[in-house]
């Protein structure tokens, strides 16, 4: 073989790796792209299902309120002496139940918000930083 053809044939080589070496970071960047929305879908899935517990809390407290209230009006009314029964007993206790169950959902939301936020991809990134680290290594074979 000559000088020329040995040239071209590094030449090639060298032009082939860099190809590969391309299209496998090509392939890692998509590959950490997709992990990243994977993890911020489902921590916004929790958030999500984190707030409808909320509204769901929120109405339970809205109907305790408004029972308690009304139970109050039926006291008002058994307070003032008139021969009638002791209606108010049943309110208060749909209240109590009402509020309970309130703060129950309240509790299992608040949970809820605690685990998805701040919604980061958290696994991305420390892929990424792994991949910095092998990279920028001189001894890669160590960093894994």
């Amino acid at each position: 073989m000559t000088d020329q053809q040995n040239s071209d044939t590094t030449t090639q080589n060298i032009a082939e790796a860099i190809q590969e070496v391309s299209d496998r970071a090509t392939l890692l960047v998509r590959e950490e792209i997709e992990l990243a929305k994977a993890e911020v879908t489902e921590k916004v899935t929790k958030l999500i299902k984190g707030a409808v517990v909320g509204i769901v809390a929120g109405v339970f407290m809205l109907f305790g309120l408004f029972l308690l209230l009304d139970g109050f009006a039926w006291l008002a009314y058994w307070a003032i002496p008139v021969p009638e029964g002791t209606y108010f007993w049943g309110f208060f206790i749909v209240a109590a139940v009402l509020f309970l169950l309130g703060a129950m959902a309240g509790y299992i939301a608040s949970r809820a918000f605690k685990s998805g936020a701040p919604p980061t991809p958290q696994l991305a990134i420390d892929e990424a930083k792994l991949i910095k680290e092998t990279v920028q290594s001189s001894h890669p074979e160590q960093t894994v």
